[in-house]
């Protein structure tokens, strides 16, 4: 939902022709015999403003009938699809089994939507996220909606993701960008499958666009899901610093929320600069102002040499770089 609604402000001071979004499919589940895809759809909705906008998933004022009546025949119908947005699911569906890529039927669902974006998804490939937790393995739709993200985590594994290879275009999308923006979504199940697809990482790590990344915990605790309880559950420090942490070998910005910001010289101690802002996105205007905050500062960015500790424990190459702290910002209407 966080990355949506940065987008959404993105895409408001910016032409969104020019903007192109990866998005994953690692969440995508097959539910009544249609491929559902989370992630790519509350994008294409959010961008077509079509999103439901308290919920933060589906079309506003979709009903459920369709769905109460499937309640009759199946039992167990726990992943809500509203009538309006299964013409979506069924469209996919029809053309993924006519042999179709996905990224072309989801170039055709924005298209047809009035999305002015480019929206692609991370891989025409398969792969799928597990969450290993203390009530057993699950698919992550399992895990999160119908169980409601019961159980410590223990380990996250996308299967298929070695097989997997990029959409057409992805790569050549990061290679062509003025920036690179991860938006404020959960690290480990959002972005993190985009990431592990062979080549990316480097791709963006090695790119000569300067990179940003948008904490999505604020104080600890992020608006919607469970980052804080996954990070948590592996080992990893639920903070900004610890999100940092995961990017640390290609970020070259870094956002945090005011909340955090005693946090901030933490995060530059990994060797970026760190911009510190108001991230909590309750309106339009919000994240439209934090939008412009990261470009403004992304325009002052340039690449930095590769400091963070995934970085350091990559290559003994990489021992005689010079690693200082960043630089931490504010913008002015936020001091």
């Amino acid at each position: 939902m966080g990355a949506a609604r940065f987008l959404r402000g993105l895409a408001r001071v910016t032409d969104p022709r020019g903007l192109v979004v990866i998005g994953n499919t690692a969440d995508d589940e097959e539910f009544f015999g249609l491929h559902v895809a989370p992630d790519l759809d509350t994008l294409t909705y959010t961008l077509a403003d079509l999103a439901e906008p308290r919920r933060g998933w589906g079309i506003a004022g979709d009903t459920f009938t369709c769905l109460e009546t499937l309640g009759r025949f199946y039992h167990e119908t726990w992943f809500r699809l509203g009538d309006r947005d299964l013409a979506t699911h069924i469209y996919r569906t029809h053309r993924l089994r006519a042999g179709e890529p996905l990224s072309r039927i989801t170039r055709a669902i924005g298209k047809r939507l009035g999305v002015s974006a480019r929206l692609i998804p991370m891989t025409d490939d398969t792969v799928r996220t597990f969450v290993q937790t203390t009530r057993g393995r699950r698919p992550f739709q399992t895990y999160l909606v119908r169980d409601g993200s019961r159980g410590r985590v223990h380990r996250i594994e996308f299967r298929g993701i070695k097989r997997a290879r990029p959409a057409p275009g992805v790569l050549a999308a990061l290679r062509a960008a003025a920036f690179v923006i991860i938006p404020p979504s959960n690290p480990v199940v959002s972005i993190g499958p985009i990431l592990a697809l062979p080549g990316l990482r480097t791709q963006i790590r090695e790119g000569p666009a300067p990179v940003a990344a948008i904490s999505p915990l604020i104080g600890g605790r992020p608006v919607k899901g469970p980052a804080d309880r996954m990070l948590r559950g592996l080992g990893v420090e639920p903070s900004p610093v610890g999100v940092a942490s995961l990017y640390s070998d290609f970020v070259d910005l870094f956002v945090l929320d005011g909340q955090d910001a005693a946090l901030a010289p933490r995060v530059a101690a990994l060797g970026c600069s760190v911009l510190v802002a108001d991230t909590l996105l309750t309106s339009r205007l919000r994240a439209a102002t934090l939008a412009r905050a990261v470009l403004d500062a992304l325009s002052t960015t340039g690449r930095r040499p590769r400091c963070g500790p995934a970085y350091r424990a990559g290559s003994r190459a990489r021992r005689g770089l010079n690693c200082r702290p960043g630089a931490v910002r504010t913008p002015a209407g936020q001091r």
